[in-house]
This record gives C-alpha cells, sequence and structure tokens, in this order.
C-alpha cells in the first residue's frame, strides 16, 4: 500500500497535470494551489476542447459552483474523455441542494459519467441522497445527519467514492471507511477552500496507481494538516488564504503525522 510520505512525494515528483472545469469564483485559487502543491493545472471549459484537455489530463476535476447549460454540457464531455482515457474524474457537487437546476445538473453528471470520487461536505451528501437539510446558499448549512451512513449508501449508489468534509472527515467506498481529525475553523472561512481541496485530490488520485481509497483519505488528511501550518502565520481569513497556499507548498512529507483511522462499516441501508 502506498504510503501518505509515498503520494506527496509523486505528486511533487510526477507534477500531474490536473484539467478543472470550475467555478469563476475560484479558479485562481485553485490554480495556484495546485502549483504551489507541485501539480500542474489547467483551466480550460470550452465545449470545442475540454474532450481534448481530459484526454491530455492525468485527471479531471468538475466543479459546478458558477454552472450554466453549456457548463454542465463541457464537465459531461471532459468526464467522458476522462473515463475513455481511464483517469480519475473527481465530482464537487458545489450547493447541488440550492436550486433545482443543480439537482438535475448533478443527476446528469452521474449519469453520463463514471465518477471516481464525489467530494461534497455534510449539506451537499443530503441532497445527494435526498434527506432533509436547510441549506444556504453553497454552504454547508444546518441539519441532522448520520454522515458515514449515508455517505456509505451514496457510495454504493453511483460505486465510487466519497468524501465528506466537515470537522470531522469521511472518505468510504461503501466499504472500508476512514476518519479524519484535524483542520482548523479558519478554512470554512475562505472562499474556495474546499473546491482547492477538490483539486489537491484529483493530484493525489493522478499518482494513486488504482489505489484510490487510499490516495482520497490521504488528501484529506495532508489537507487539514495544511490548513492548521497555515494558520499558524494566519491572523484573520485575508492572510489565511495566502498562508494556506504557502503551506502546500511547504509542508513536507516529513511533516505529515498520522490523524486518519479505519472505522466500522455502519451496515445499515437507508
Amino acid at each position: 500500500m502506498v504510503t501518505k510520505q509515498h503520494l506527496l512525494e509523486k505528486v511533487r515528483t510526477q507534477k500531474p497535470l490536473i484539467h478543472n472545469i470550475t467555478n469563476i469564483v475560484v479558479a485562481n485559487f485553485q490554480a495556484n494551489g495546485l502549483i504551489a502543491l507541485g501539480a500542474s493545472p489547467i483551466m480550460a471549459q470550452a465545449i470545442e476542447e475540454v474532450a481534448a484537455m481530459s484526454s491530455h489530463a492525468d485527471c479531471t476535476v468538475l466543479n459546478i459552483g458558477t454552472l450554466d447549460h453549456a457548463n454542465v454540457l463541457a464537465m459531461i464531455i471532459a468526464g467522458k474523455s476522462a473515463n475513455q482515457k481511464g483517469t480519475p474524474v473527481v465530482l464537487d457537487p458545489v450547493g447541488v441542494g440550492a436550486s433545482e437546476f443543480r439537482k438535475q445538473s448533478i443527476a446528469n453528471i452521474l449519469r453520463e459519467v463514471k465518477v471516481t470520487i464525489i467530494r461534497c461536505n455534510a449539506g451537499e451528501l443530503a441532497a445527494l441522497a435526498n434527506v432533509d437539510w436547510q441549506a444556504k446558499g453553497v454552504d454547508a448549512g444546518e441539519g441532522q445527519l448520520d454522515v458515514q451512513n449515508v455517505a456509505e449508501q451514496v457510495a454504493k449508489q453511483h460505486n465510487c467514492i466519497v468524501a465528506v468534509t466537515g470537522v470531522k472527515d469521511t472518505v468510504t467506498d461503501g466499504q472500508t471507511t476512514f476518519q479524519i481529525e484535524g483542520g482548523h475553523n479558519l478554512m470554512p472561512l475562505i472562499t474556495g477552500s474546499g473546491c482547492l481541496l477538490s483539486a489537491v485530490t484529483g493530484a493525489f488520485l493522478a499518482v494513486a496507481d488504482g489505489q484510490n481509497l487510499q490516495a482520497t483519505a490521504t488528501a484529506l488528511a495532508f489537507y487539514k494538516q495544511v490548513g492548521e501550518n497555515a494558520a499558524q502565520n494566519a491572523i484573520a481569513p485575508g492572510t489565511f488564504a495566502v498562508e494556506l497556499i504557502n503551506s502546500l507548498y511547504s509542508f513536507t512529507s516529513e511533516d505529515l503525522r498520522d490523524n486518519m483511522t479505519i472505522v466500522e462499516n455502519t451496515g445499515i441501508q437507508l
């Protein structure tokens, strides 16, 4: 099994090309974060070129933060191209519960594209599973949810990995489930921290040699520690955003600690 240290070193050595179809709010932040990490970003969403871009990329990341009909079609085309090449696809269903258009768009993507991982927050997970939840725009919102159980069921339904971020992260393929401790309370106070995590996860998947569950859990474990490290030099959200990029650049494999555990599968059906 690949180790956390080995995966981080592989990202920085191999410099995987990550094709992002993302939202206008975070595109620059995602690109800079990937460069700082050691990966190579490409931010292309024109329908005329997305298939070619994904065919060249080592991973494709689809983010619906500021979507329209053309954008959704581009994601489906790019996702199918990645599927044909056999490279991972990360789906970030930003604010999927905020509107019917978002729900239908995610349903269309999941129907047309074989995604490797759905990277979401608890509110987005609830929307994917049709669980009652009080969303607030694209933020996580509030509600009661057995995150582990629902994540396991969604993973089984879509035959993919589900990674749910929060105070404690949950990563599951429906059979094996990891929980990850750590992070910092400044992380949700900057726009795009979750979106950047989806791209970082894509970089780890790109060098995982098929060990996708381990790579996903490793990416989330790494990112929580990067956030903690960034907070040591930040006094407020504005400086934290800069320090998060700096920490992605400076955090080494020797800095990594073991902050994830395997938990028992619930075995509960929704």
